[in-house]
């Protein structure tokens, strides 16, 4: 976390003082030449930092999927384009509809991100108040991933800690997020926007590689007027867990929410038994990249899927499309399929791997291509046959 000025700097010791009470270890605030070891392409108007040798990164897409996808395999049930549009209690159970299906349990956990309010009102709790709040990115080319080894933050506001420049799991440099107030839940990048992140990044970083930009984009993320995280059981409704205004770090914090929620309110309501033939263990989505060429070749000669390239930019096969599409959670589309295996995430932004890859989900699915989507609903990418 930089600070640009002595103002700036007292709010590190803040920080520092909150860290050191959580029991965060190894903080310390190192002064400019310190700081100038650690990143060289720090700016020379940056004064000192709080440093946090102990924080990490990781791919939160990833740890999406995986924890889904694990949840599967010990035998949970996913439902997908299932829109929750009423919700009803009888005397023991909730019965959760869509309109057309229904799914009935003792309880209810309310993590409906953006639509945490909405669903809440569902039961009569209209006092969860749920708004977006827009933030724009660029990435950067892997070409330019040691351009900085750590995440470094401007020090916070009330809106945030703002603009970040960060190296990602991938050998990408992400830079973003803006922060502006967006009622309708609106993810369109914007001129202004962008400008900005790039005049923040250049606050921050000496000459960062902005020539070297491959893709912008935009999501919006939950806050509420709380302002802090609502994790309660409904006083209206017992048995409903409501997850609300999970704001950032609600990804660092998501496994504590997690636990205490099954812990302490859940285990209220049911007896919580442990799974006996629990396995915590994956085959991470990218596993056929981090092997050796000679373990490479021997996937090839039992499945010669494996060895044929599909995405160049980011060399994803076809055998890895395969296995993304049948392994739990199942991709059903272009983004699904990209989110595991990164096809399309290149310099080209799948320019040349597109129609492969739609070919390969349409011929999964047992579909006609034109039913392939981009991301569900109504974004197909094509609209018929012209030959």
């Amino acid at each position: 976390v930089v600070a640009f000025s002595s103002e700036q700097q007292k709010t590190l010791e803040v920080l520092l003082n909150r860290g050191v009470k959580n029991g965060v270890e190894g903080l310390e605030i190192v002064p400019r030449e310190r700081l100038r070891e650690l990143e060289p392409n720090i700016s020379d108007e940056a004064v000192s930092a709080l440093y946090a040798p102990s924080g990490g990164i990781v791919c939160p897409y990833g740890l999406t999927i995986a924890s889904i996808g694990n949840a599967l395999d010990n035998g949970a049930e996913l439902l997908t384009n299932f829109e929750v549009v009423r919700i009803a209690k009888t005397r023991d159970f909730f019965e959760v509809s869509d309109g057309e299906r229904t799914v009935s349990g003792k309880v209810v956990i309310n993590c409906a991100g953006l639509n945490g309010g909405r669903v809440a009102s569902l039961i009569g709790d209209d006092y969860i108040n749920i708004n977006a709040r827009k933030g724009e990115y660029l990435l950067l080319d892997r070409e330019c991933g040691d351009f900085v080894s750590r995440t470094l933050f401007f020090t916070p506001t009330e809106m945030g800690k703002g603009i970040l420049v960060s190296p990602t799991v991938d050998g990408n440099i992400l830079l973003g997020p803006t922060a502006e107030n967006q009622p309708d839940g609106n993810t369109d990048t914007s001129g202004k926007g962008l400008a900005f992140v790039m005049e923040k990044a250049a606050q921050m970083c000496k000459k960062p590689p902005l020539s070297q930009v491959i893709t912008s984009f935009a999501g919006v993320r939950t806050y509420s007027d709380k302002h802090d995280f609502i994790i309660e059981e409904s006083k209206n409704a017992p048995g409903f867990i409501h997850c609300a205004g999970i704001e950032s770090p609600g990804l660092t914090a998501a496994p504590a929410i997690a636990e205490y929620v099954v812990s302490e309110l859940v285990a209220k309501i049911l007896p919580c038994r442990k799974n006996r033939g629990f396995s915590g263990k994956r085959t991470p989505d990218d596993f056929f990249k981090k092997l050796s060429i000679a373990e490479k070749n021997d996937i090839i000669k039992k499945d010669p899927a494996y060895g044929r390239i599909i995405c160049r930019c980011e060399g994803v096969t076809e055998g890895e499309i395969r296995r993304a599409i049948r392994t739990n959670p199942p991709a059903r589309d272009l983004d699904g399929v990209k989110l595991r295996t990164r096809t399309g995430m290149g310099r080209c932004q799948s320019g040349f791997c597109q129609p492969q890859v739609a070919e390969i989900i349409a011929d999964e699915l047992g579909i006609s291509i034109d039913e392939v989507t981009k991301k569900g609903g109504s974004s197909h990418l094509l609209f018929g046959r012209t030959k």
